[in-house]
């Protein structure tokens, strides 16, 4: 990684969601729908093929980081990057989104009670500690291997409390507090690197809420997409570099 941005953004950007879910649709990779091709002697399951298979690294740009409420957003965002200037954008969804899936598949094979009457809680824990595991794994990989990464600031993603910044989200917090710990790369170095599980229905949810230092990312807003575009066309360089320029 090189730079990473904090993002107030409240655009419409609806006509680029199709682009966005395409770009989203080909960076899935073929998906393996049962458990069994995963097993090893003894009955364990191969979890490094497994995260391959389920978690797998893209082609990258830019790391879109956001709430998984503003999903339909960051998804039209990656469509505006891709048709505006040409990058290769990742939406973390497309990652994470997987995660519930793959445990659920993991829970009714393996995690029931001897009656078969309910999940037994010490078999869900554990399988749900190696997938977050291959999640934030997953995830850590992606956001080294991407030039930028931009952090949709929303009142879905961030509560200000003071002067403090906080959020809800395990997964957000772990994407911030990982965008400051990775390696940081040059521009130039990224680009010769290219061309070289929950209950459905809850009666109460548990909340924790982590601080997050958004410090080190560079704020920017919709005017700075925009002058973004117009210089853009102006000059004959990277996009990317065009952004770091006007900021």
């Amino acid at each position: 990684m090189y730079k990473g941005f904090n993002l107030s953004f409240s655009k419409n950007l609806s006509e680029f969601k199709s682009r966005g879910e395409e770009l989203n649709s080909n960076n899935r990779a073929a998906i393996q729908k049962t458990i069994d091709a995963f097993l090893i002697d003894g009955g364990a399951i191969d979890g490094s093929r497994l995260q391959e298979r389920w978690f797998p690294q893209v082609d990258a740009d830019v790391f879109l980081s956001h709430s998984h409420q503003d999903k339909d957003i960051a998804t039209s965002l990656a469509g505006w990057l891709s048709k505006t200037f040409n990058l290769k954008p990742f939406i973390d969804s497309c990652i994470w989104g997987y995660s519930d899936d793959l445990l659920k598949r993991i829970n009714d094979k393996y995690c029931w009670n001897s009656d078969k009457t309910a999940y037994d809680y010490e078999k869900i824990k554990n399988s749900a500690s190696h997938i977050h595991m291959m999640l934030v794994t997953a995830l850590g990989m992606m956001i080294d291997s991407t030039e930028c990464l931009i952090f949709l600031n929303t009142p879905n993603s961030i509560t200000s409390k003071d002067v403090v910044s906080r959020t809800q989200s395990p997964w957000l917090y772990m994407e911030l507090a990982m965008s400051q710990i990775v390696r940081r790369k040059t521009s130039r170095c990224h680009r010769q690197i290219i061309e070289c599980a929950g209950l459905a229905k809850k009666l109460e949810e548990v909340k924790f809420e982590y601080d997050v230092n958004l410090m080190p990312l560079t704020k920017i807003t919709e005017s700075t997409l925009a002058k973004w575009k117009s210089e853009y066309a102006k000059q004959h360089k990277h996009s990317l570099d065009t952004l770091y320029s006007i900021v």
